[in-house]
Order: C-alpha cells, then sequence, then structure tokens
C-alpha cells in the first residue's frame, strides 16, 4: 500500500507527505542503494505515526498483516502509548 493512497482523504499537508519520501529516498542513500522492503515500511511507519494516527492504521493493517479487529485494537492502543495484552 502506497503512501498516497494511506493518506488519501486524510488532512495531511503534501509537504509532509513530501518529507516522508524523502526520508526513504535518504534512507536508500545512505544504504549505498540497497534497502530492503522491511526497513522501508518501517520508515513509513515511523513517519505516518508523526503525521497522521489513521493512515499510520491503514498503512500498519497491510504492513503488519492484521487478521482480526484485535490488532487494530492493539495498534492503536500502542498510539496512545497504552499496553494491550496481543491474542
Amino acid at each position: 500500500m502506497g503512501v498516497e493512497i494511506t493518506l488519501a482523504d486524510r488532512p495531511v499537508p503534501q509537504d509532509a507527505v513530501d518529507d516522508l519520501v524523502a526520508t526513504v529516498e535518504r534512507a536508500a542513500y545512505t544504504s549505498q542503494g540497497h534497502i530492503d522492503a522491511d526497513d522501508i515500511g518501517k520508515i513509513v511507519l515511523d513517519g505516518l505515526r508523526d503525521i497522521d494516527e489513521v493512515g499510520y492504521l491503514r498503512f500498519a493493517s497491510v504492513y503488519k498483516e492484521f487478521q482480526r479487529a484485535s490488532d487494530f485494537e492493539r495498534e492503536a492502543a500502542s498510539l496512545d502509548g497504552e499496553s494491550v495484552k496481543p491474542d
């Protein structure tokens, strides 16, 4: 799932999206062109956490392969700093 799809219909300034993309590009550049998809996913998640919680949850649901509503609950609780036991 791409960042733009993740943030569709969300009130996120384009410069915030551009900054996130630039962060991914810098990571790829500093890794000398070889960066794992998993690493890119983590960078995107970290950026989305700061930009937009709904976008973060959308991306996390695909990246972390959510299977149940409890997966969303656990991840949402982590955004609020709460501790929720996994199933």
